[in-house]
């Protein structure tokens, strides 16, 4: 098989850490605003994702 090449999985990558994967649910509407955010701070939808959790805990700690 001179030529083909082993096709690559598109979006995975492996986060920085002891991170493991985590599947929620949310509308379109939001994970598009979440997604275009990261990009425009060329940052990860996942830390950006991360960051908004660590926050709301704080929050909720603090009532």
């Amino acid at each position: 098989m001179v030529g083909k090449k082993k096709a690559q999985k598109q979006g995975k990558k492996n986060p920085i850490g002891d991170r493991v994967q985590f599947l929620t649910m949310m509308s379109p509407e939001i994970i598009k605003a979440i997604k275009e955010a990261a990009l425009a701070e060329d940052r990860a939808a996942w830390a950006v994702m991360e960051e908004a959790a660590k926050e709301w805990l704080e929050r909720r700690k603090k009532r």
